[in-house]
């Protein structure tokens, strides 16, 4: 064959080259000026730099005092009352609220109706009203199964008893919203197979439930913690009371105040990690985990 010499067919023609110099030159792209957003964070910034000064050479604050006072053997043990009491009452309410979830999401009516009734009482009422008749019951029940009220239900018993009671109505609306975030299909597939109910529940709902439950679950246990405070209205020595003992002793108020709200930051702050923990590995193999 003649060697082809025509690359293009003769009613065909090239485009014209495109001249990138002078007038035709390709724009250089120039990014956005964001004046503005560096101007609010310059301004936040010194701000908080001033506030941070304030606090810090502040003598009002008498921080050492704060230092002296931070691990003291009165504050520890109040420090350990508020943890022991955080955890019995986020394990008691939890069981209980998980056993209201059960009941409300059953098919008997009187079951549903009794769960409803605690959950809107529990509720609609303020902690601190239900700790004090808690408190006081001894005023209505003198005596039960034989023993005084006064002796079988001491502060700490009644603190154990109002908060439990308290956060299994919350408790019981978690659990309940993180059973109905699984999708019905697979509960019908679980039964095709045969599987029967606590296992249905124990391999099937219950690990997709958690997705759902472990957030405000884990914002319910920060709440306990800073919310167990309030037994300090019945003399529960917590940490809040303890540190009030002292202040009530040396009128060191201010750095006294100080060294509860660092050990309630501190706390906080470790429990918000295990938290964000726990919720990536709930969340494994959706798109959300991270």
């Amino acid at each position: 064959m003649p060697p082809q010499t025509d690359l293009l067919p003769p009613s065909s023609s090239a485009p014209p080259p495109v001249k990138n110099d002078g007038d035709d030159a390709v724009p250089r792209i120039v990014p956005v000026r964001r004046t503005g957003r560096w101007t609010a964070a310059v301004a936040v910034l010194v701000l908080l730099a001033l506030a941070l000064n304030s606090v810090i050479r502040n003598e009002a604050f008498e921080w050492d005092v704060v230092i002296s006072y931070f691990a003291t053997a009165s504050v520890l043990r109040g420090l350990w009352l508020t943890l022991w009491l955080t955890a019995v009452v986020m394990v008691l309410g939890f069981a209980l609220g998980a056993l209201l979830a059960v009941l409300r999401l059953s098919g008997n009516p009187v079951l549903q109706a009794v769960s409803w009734g605690y959950v809107w009482l529990f509720r609609s009422t303020p902690i601190l009203v239900q700790l004090l008749f808690w408190f006081n019951i001894g005023a209505l029940y003198p005596q039960i199964l034989g023993v005084s009220t006064v002796t079988l239900l001491g502060p700490v018993t009644v603190a154990v008893v109002g908060l439990t009671l308290h956060e299994a109505a919350y408790a019981a609306e978690v659990v309940r919203g993180g059973i109905l975030s699984v999708e019905r299909g697979q509960i019908e597939a679980a039964q095709s197979l045969g599987l029967g109910p606590w296992r249905r529940f124990r391999r099937i709902v219950l690990p997709q439930a958690m997705r759902s439950i472990v957030p405000p679950a884990g914002n319910m246990l920060i709440g306990t913690l800073k919310g167990t405070s309030i037994v300090s209205i019945i003399a529960v020595q917590d940490l809040l009371y303890s540190v009030q003992l002292v202040y009530h002793r040396t009128y060191q108020v201010i750095p006294l105040l100080l060294v509860a709200t660092l050990w309630y930051a501190l706390v906080t702050s470790l429990l918000s990690i295990g938290q964000r923990y726990v919720e990536r590995y709930y969340a494994r193999g959706t798109a959300g985990a991270r």
